[in-house]
């Protein structure tokens, strides 16, 4: 199944391998350097998927995710991480989240995580 993803991450070079790696699964994505241009992108258009860093400018990935759930309630989202301190925060909202990607992390991690939030594996 082809998604449709919004990735929001304020590094480059972050963005832009998560981008590819996904498009390489064969999904239609879109990436965005911060929770602002997120959250505008998500009310302009609906996507199957978020993937969110949690520290980026603007709105961080948490104030994201209760954003983007309080428009799409039925949408996985999944957040990124360097930080064990934004990962133990980020737990406390659990409900709401598919899972927590740890960075950094391999090719191979981030399309299983992102299958899984698909309920495609």
């Amino acid at each position: 199944m082809t998604a449709h993803i919004l990735v929001a991450e304020d590094e480059d070079g972050v963005r832009e391998f998560v981008v590819r790696a996904l498009e390489a699964d064969g999904h239609s994505v879109a990436g965005v350097a911060d929770g602002g241009m997120a959250y505008q992108r998500l009310q302009e258009e609906a996507f199957d998927l978020l993937l969110t860093d949690i520290v980026m400018p603007v709105m961080d990935g948490v104030a994201l995710a209760l954003a983007a759930a309080a428009l799409y309630p039925a949408m996985p989202i999944l957040l990124m991480t360097g930080y064990a301190r934004e990962k133990e925060r980020a737990h406390n909202f659990d409900s709401l989240l598919a899972d927590i990607i740890s960075k950094p992390f391999s090719l191979a991690q981030l399309q299983a995580t992102v299958r899984r939030a698909l309920g495609q594996g």
